[in-house]
């Protein structure tokens, strides 16, 4: 598929875990992006680890069948201590995929590095620096942000798949963290990492 060439986009995006996954809806036209969702599925209260997989392929099925994705963004998989945490989400992560290629939904994968310098310009910012930011750049009133972070990581996903179409946010809102740092006057003169920048963003209310 050309996304360029596609003036609507649906993104599904999805953060894939094995007892939360967490899920968005963001729908663009042209420059401009809606909300259409973000959450959780929780499944942890199943013990058997192939019926949270199953809940999971269904749901997204029923997620791409209501909402009718042009793409899946997925957070690719990262190299864990534990073996075995990595091969469930390494199992979440496929059922996640399988639903969409069976609904004919392109799969696009981003590591968790890019996402995270793509909202935050951190590449090893935390997820509480990424929602926070998400929050900010999509003005998300704080009565709407979901308590499980893993709903913002999927929609922090789905907008890095965002701004690799090359089209910036609309009206007067930062369409990427340099663009945000330099609307708040954040420069190198006054703070000399990634990280500083983003918590002294972050600290600074309208």
């Amino acid at each position: 598929m050309q996304d360029k060439l596609v003036n609507e986009h649906i993104i599904l995006g999805v953060d894939p875990g094995t007892l939360f996954m967490g899920y968005a809806i963001l729908r663009t036209r042209g420059k401009q992006t809606d909300i259409v969702c973000f959450d959780v599925l929780d499944v942890h209260k199943d013990e058997d680890q192939y019926a949270r997989l199953q809940k999971e392929f269904f749901f997204l099925q029923q997620l791409i069948d209501r909402h009718h994705p042009t793409v899946l963004a997925i957070e690719s998989q990262f190299v864990d201590k534990n073996p075995q945490t990595m091969i469930k989400i390494v199992h979440a992560q496929g059922v996640a995929i399988a639903a969409a290629l069976s609904r004919d939904v392109p799969v696009v994968e981003y590591s968790p590095m890019k996402i995270k310098m793509a909202i935050t310009g951190n590449g090893h910012a935390t997820k509480r620096q990424v929602a926070d930011m998400i929050q900010r750049m999509l003005h998300i009133p704080d009565e709407q942000m979901p308590k499980k972070l893993d709903a913002t990581d999927a929609l922090g996903i789905a907008y890095c798949h965002f701004l690799q179409l090359g089209l910036p946010l609309a009206g007067k809102g930062p369409k990427n963290w340099a663009d945000f740092a330099r609307r708040k006057g954040l420069t190198d003169d006054n703070l000399s990492t990634p990280n500083q920048k983003l918590l002294a963003a972050l600290g600074k209310k309208k």
